[in-house]
């Protein structure tokens, strides 16, 4: 499978996402952007975002609340060109089947499973009671049923989501060496088996981005 990649753009600087655009350009692998609510929030970012061109834009809220301020979000984000938006499996089926009829044809809605800064603990705090790998399984069931575009999940469910949601999977929690910031469950990149790489700080975080995504290119060969 030939991997494509999102860069992951958390700063709220316009120079320094720039400059990861520019340092991050490849025809040797499919690059995507991924703008968060940090830069979505931010004073110049929305703008930004309406600028760009040619490029496959994320953008990730992971929105998670009721139908109607679900729908009224989806609707004030017509203007951008998004190719993939997120939102919370945990929102409900109706939520769900509700922001996939009313967003455009060219925006992918994508599903949130279980994010990937939490563990079986975590999730026994919260007051669930299945374990990460039951409830990812549970939540792409209803993804699948919502008919949603794509799902978001950690690399060590992949395989087991793949029996069940055929379309694109998108994972985070991607390693570059050693390094995994907040990610609980990550895996080293040239081992992950999902169609899209979320890479963020791993790339960014250094002066010499353009060197790291090269050398992320041939570890993925």
């Amino acid at each position: 499978m030939k991997k494509k990649l999102f860069i992951a753009v958390d700063t709220t600087s316009i120079a320094k996402t720039k400059n990861i655009i520019k340092q991050t350009q490849t025809n040797k692998i499919k690059v995507g952007y991924k703008f968060g609510l940090e830069f979505m929030n931010s004073k110049k970012g929305r703008n930004f975002i309406s600028s760009l061109k040619n490029k496959t834009i994320f953008i990730d809220l992971k929105l998670h609340d009721t139908v109607n301020t679900m729908l009224s979000t989806v609707k004030a984000l017509k203007d951008l060109k998004i190719n993939y938006l997120t939102v919370h499996i945990s929102s409900g089926l109706a939520a769900l089947k509700a922001v996939k009829k009313v967003s455009k044809k060219s925006t992918r809605i994508v599903g949130v499973t279980t994010l990937t800064s939490l563990n079986n603990e975590d999730l026994k705090s919260i007051g669930y009671n299945k374990t990460i790998k039951k409830l990812v399984v549970h939540q792409a069931r209803l993804a699948k049923k919502a008919n949603l575009d794509a799902l978001v999940l950690s690399p060590h469910e992949v395989t087991i989501v793949r029996k069940i949601f055929k379309k694109e999977i998108i994972t985070p929690g991607i390693q570059i060496g050693k390094k995994n910031y907040d990610q609980k469950r990550s895996m080293e990149a040239r081992n992950v088996k999902s169609d899209w790489l979320v890479i963020g700080r791993s790339l960014t975080r250094s002066k010499n981005i353009k060197k790291n995504i090269e050398n992320l290119i041939k570890e993925l060969k």
